[in-house]
């Protein structure tokens, strides 16, 4: 008789019983379907990302920008395959906090979660500053921070009302956003087609500027348009299938937003007037894809994909931001390793309530400020992608570690070859980064560790360890 593989039967087990096998209370709804999920990755990540930061991944690819995102869609495959397989063994909230946290252990764990908050934590006050800017280019007699201060109002009461409220609102945002980039693209089609651009193949490889490290420089800011994926699992109680429906809408939600990526920058790329200028000068207005859409259609199309920008960072990425900020907070707290009011769920609308106003108000004091600043928005996005990058690699290591040398997996491809893969792209992308996310992002690394070991010595790292009996060589039924 074959002897079944350890990890692959801890699997089953925590698929079929959930959080109560950790020693958890199911206190969140399970109410989200596989579409719900997909839905709210391809909200999160935005399918049309690329709008905002087209002419900066141009500029700084030497107009391999297609190119680019595909080198960091496949960073993010290989991070993919390391959630899936984590979110199948460990069935809970808490993301790469809860993955670390258990497959190496807790100290790595909170490292892991503080890592990954530095980018959650900042990306609601980058999405809610972008959209603010971009709105009120159009109204410019409404301050900026006024449209700031909508912007998190409105998401702070949808995320209030519940988990169905957001799905559905999700919904109805991502149809809109795909409306749009269908029009872009037949617009973009018959422009070509009509010669007000040039077809070519220079966004995919132009040996012109090829240079290596300027495409792995240019891919580590495309990053930050797939950044969302990760946020699927956040939602690991409030699934209602299994965690083989979690681990799929992840990967999905990539594989799929990639695809969307790569064609409309391979489609923008074509329609920039002067893509020299462009390269040498770069987008310090962030217009260059709205350009691009005017050349195609007139002004009505730059307006109208200036404007879906606007609508997609400030509203719904942001409002998807939240919740997943919103969930990590409650995990790490539930944990004993954040104040315990921010495990507090509302008994009506099961939510963590205390969390969500939280990150509002952090979006708010980080957000407001730097209304008031030039370079606001650069300085914000230059932390946010060190964060989760960082923490993906922690993820690839803890595959190995919790599969490979704890349960003695023989599945060598899914738990060595990808996860070795990814942190050998991640190194890369990172080390190529921007010299100031760097710097900050280690400070914030430092911190982080400094917390850690604060923590293991006052105990804080010890609370709910059911898992323990897996380290002891006890099997569950014992531990009963």
């Amino acid at each position: 008789m074959q002897t079944p593989d350890p990890a692959a039967t801890e699997e089953s087990v925590a698929s079929s019983e959930g959080i109560e096998a950790y020693g958890y209370t199911q206190e969140l709804s399970r109410s989200l379907k596989f579409s719900d999920l997909l839905i709210y990755g391809l909200i999160f990540m935005v399918p049309i990302a690329p709008f905002a930061i087209f002419g900066s991944v141009f500029s700084q690819s030497g107009g391999m920008v297609a190119l680019s995102y595909l080198i960091a869609m496949i960073a993010m495959m290989f991070s993919a395959n390391s959630y899936a397989q984590m979110a199948q063994a460990f069935p809970m909230s808490g993301s790469v906090f809860t993955y670390v946290g258990r497959g190496v252990h807790r100290s790595a764990g909170f490292v892991a979660g503080w890592m990954i908050l530095l980018d959650y934590i900042l990306v609601p006050a980058l999405l809610y500053l972008a959209a603010a800017m971009a709105m009120a280019s159009f109204v410019p007699g409404v301050p900026l921070w006024v449209w700031l201060l909508g912007f998190v109002v409105l998401n702070t009461v949808i995320n209030y009302l519940g988990i169905t409220m957001t799905a559905l609102v999700n919904k109805w945002m991502l149809v809109a956003e795909l409306i749009v980039l269908a029009i872009f693209l037949v617009v973009g089609v018959v422009a070509i087609a009509q010669g007000r651009g040039q077809f070519s193949f220079d966004a995919f490889f132009n040996p012109a500027t090829f240079n290596a490290m300027i495409v792995f420089g240019a891919a580590s800011l495309a990053v930050l348009s797939f950044l969302g994926f990760d946020a699927i699992s956040t939602l690991a109680e409030e699934n209602a299938g299994t965690s083989r429906q979690l681990a799929r809408s992840m990967v999905f939600a990539l594989l799929l937003v990639g695809v969307l990526f790569i064609v409309q920058t391979w489609m923008a790329s074509m329609l920039v007037e002067d893509p020299a200028a462009l390269i040498a000068d770069g987008d310090p207005a962030g217009t260059a894809f709205y350009d691009a859409a005017g050349n195609a259609g007139g002004p009505w199309l730059a307006t109208l994909t200036a404007i879906s920008t606007a609508i997609a960072w400030g509203f719904a990425d942001a409002l998807v931001a939240q919740a997943a900020t919103s969930r990590l907070l409650f995990a790490m707290s539930r944990d004993r390793q954040l104040p315990a009011f921010l495990s507090r769920v509302n008994p009506k609308h099961k939510v963590p309530t205390n969390a969500i106003f939280l990150v509002a108000g952090i979006s708010l004091a980080v957000g407001l400020p730097l209304t008031f600043l030039p370079d606001g928005l650069a300085t914000i996005a230059s932390l946010v992608n060190f964060g989760a990058l960082t923490s993906f690699l922690m993820l690839n290591v803890a595959v190995v570690w919790w599969f490979l040398v704890k349960k003695h997996s023989r599945r060598w491809f899914v738990h060595l070859v990808l996860p070795t893969l990814g942190f050998a792209v991640l190194v890369i992308v990172v080390w190529n980064a921007q010299v100031a996310a760097q710097t900050l992002g280690f400070v914030w690394l430092g911190i982080g560790i400094v917390l850690a070991v604060v923590l293991g010595l006052t105990g804080r790292l010890k609370k709910h360890d059911p898992l323990a009996v897996f380290d002891t060589g006890l099997d569950q039924e014992d531990a009963r």
